[in-house]
């Protein structure tokens, strides 16, 4: 299914993308970051809570780092500063692209067995299967925070995976 190397190009594209979409952030205030723009998640702020709360949770299935000290259903409002949001993103996606540098072949082949808070019961799944997902979902919810963000009038940047550093 996927490759070592495809999880360490995905978490390089992770990067880039989250420091183009904070930046971009960065040139509305924080009632604009804050304003319910009909997402899932209502806001670019609270999208970007649950993204960076999704990133840690998985963390701490596949790599044992802490998991996230509120539940998924108060993920939108886990941070509340924009300084501190933004530096606890940098730091996740340096742990992640950690985690990925060191990913084997032989993890990705096995199972892992986790309890999901989500379906309220215990799930084993295909480690390759999860990791993607992982980075699937940091897509799905960073293509509605650009969507936000375009129509708030900022300007992240091109979102083409081909645009990434290293990429073969």
């Amino acid at each position: 299914m996927i490759d070592p190397a495809f999880a360490s190009t995905m978490a390089r594209y992770n990067a880039w993308q989250n420091d183009s979409l904070y930046t971009a952030a960065a040139t509305l205030d924080d009632t604009a970051r804050r304003q319910d723009r009909g997402a899932f998640f209502k806001s670019i702020h609270g999208t970007l809570c649950h993204l960076l709360w999704a990133d840690r949770m998985w963390l701490s299935r596949f790599a044992g780092t802490p998991k996230p000290t509120v539940p998924g259903s108060e993920s939108a409002r886990m941070i509340e500063e924009w300084s501190e949001l933004r530096s606890e993103r940098r730091g996740t996606d340096a742990l992640i692209g950690e985690w990925a540098a060191v990913l084997s072949p032989d993890w990705l082949a096995g199972d892992l067995t986790w309890v999901s808070g989500i379906s309220r019961r215990e799930l084993t799944k295909p480690k390759a299967l999860l990791v993607a997902h992982m980075f699937n979902h940091q897509t799905h919810h960073r293509g509605q925070v650009h969507a936000m963000l375009t129509a708030a009038g900022a300007k992240p940047e091109d979102t083409d995976l081909m645009l990434v550093d290293a990429v073969r």
